[in-house]
């Protein structure tokens, strides 16, 4: 993630550890994932063997860090900075 923004300059570390908070967003994110797809091979597949649980869950989740890790931050900036989308920028 760039330390600035490109386009209007915005620095998005305000102050040290700041972003330490997107890691309980990331947490709910993958928990999020984890369920869903948990109610997926449940009712969609008939209850399966515990380890087709792991075999999906698993790595989806590790396909879907660095996705999950850039969502976090971006949604942790947005609510605790007050940063607010303008589309004409």
């Amino acid at each position: 993630m760039y330390e600035h923004c490109p386009h209007c300059n915005f620095r998005y570390e305000i102050e040290p550890g700041y972003f330490w908070g997107a890691m309980f967003v990331s947490y709910a994110l993958s928990a999020g994932i984890a369920l869903v797809m948990g109610f997926v091979l449940f009712y969609g597949f008939g209850d399966p063997e515990g380890w087709v649980y792991v075999i999906v869950i698993a790595p989806l989740l590790v396909l879907l860090t660095p996705i999950n890790f850039r969502i976090s931050r971006v949604l942790w900036l947005h609510f605790v900075s007050g940063v607010r989308y303008n589309p004409n920028l």
